[in-house]
């Protein structure tokens, strides 16, 4: 099951009051072999944060963006909706992708566990020298934070990819395989997709930018999308979104797509814009 969330109607203060997950995510074989003193998971969700940092993005929005996943973790709603959680700990990785060979890690795996923890990771964030990168490839953020979770020392309940992006995949594999094979892994993969600005054939811009999202790259127990189309809003869509996956939750009523079986943006759209331009 999938849900679309435009940010006018999230409000993170009824975020916790949304519907439930339909369905956990499988913890995987790593899970199984850790070596605890019971069955709880040390964690209740595992969150790998995915930052779109292409050339599409104008410094602004990379600004904007990186304080708004920075923010977001040290907000009262932030902290509120984790220790709601039956551990009351996530663990959180961020990295920065473009290219299809184009992705490093800013943040580590890190537990945050409490306002000292949060302020921690915030810090790391803003600190990191800003960079961008050229191409698109939502496919290999994806590859990318796959073995993340093989890495991680933590255990969750979850596993979640949260990704951002501006534009439909242009680089690498396609996408819907990349998204097939972490959903057989048991990973849920949710959407940010920034459509703040009108879409242009120089930076390869498409319109309904969501309903990719939605068709093309999300998909596990209880997805959603939080699409960002007012540039003011950024900031408050990136918080929501982090509320709603680490609550464990999803909107109540699920927006049904015009049709569930074929994308209503062709999932290689962006692959095709790049060779028409380019020729390769």
């Amino acid at each position: 099951m999938r849900w679309c969330v435009a940010i006018g109607t999230v409000l993170v203060a009824g975020a916790m009051a949304w519907g439930d997950v339909a369905g956990a995510a499988s913890p995987g074989p790593k899970s199984q072999q850790a070596d605890t003193k019971d069955s709880v998971p040390s964690v209740d969700v595992e969150l790998v944060i995915a930052v779109d940092i292409s050339y599409s993005m104008d410094l602004d929005e990379l600004a904007v963006q990186r304080e708004g996943y920075a923010q977001a973790i040290v907000s009262k709603d932030f902290l509120q909706a984790m220790k709601a959680g039956p551990n009351s700990k996530v663990a959180v990785t961020y990295f920065e992708w473009s290219a299809s060979s184009d992705q490093k890690i800013i943040i580590p795996w890190r537990v945050i566990d409490g306002p000292e923890s949060a302020d921690a990771v915030a810090h790391e964030i803003m600190k990191a020298p800003v960079r961008r990168g050229s191409r698109t490839s939502i496919s290999g953020a994806i590859y990318f934070a796959m073995p993340l979770f093989d890495e991680n020392p933590y255990r969750g309940l979850r596993r979640v990819i949260d990704i951002s992006g501006d534009g439909p995949n242009n680089s690498g594999a396609p996408v819907i395989g990349a998204r097939d094979e972490a959903l057989g892994k048991g990973i849920v993969i949710n959407g940010l997709p920034i459509m703040v600005k009108e879409p242009s054939y120089s930076t390869m811009d498409i319109d309904n930018l969501d309903w990719y999202y939605e068709d093309c790259v999300i998909g596990g127990p209880g997805s959603f999308v939080v699409s960002i189309k007012d540039r003011d809003k950024f900031k408050e869509a990136i918080r929501a979104k982090l509320v709603l996956e680490v609550a464990g939750r999803t909107p109540e009523h699920r927006i049904v797509p015009a049709a569930e079986k074929e994308p209503r943006v062709p999932c290689q759209i962006g692959e095709k814009m790049w060779q028409d331009r380019w020729g390769r």
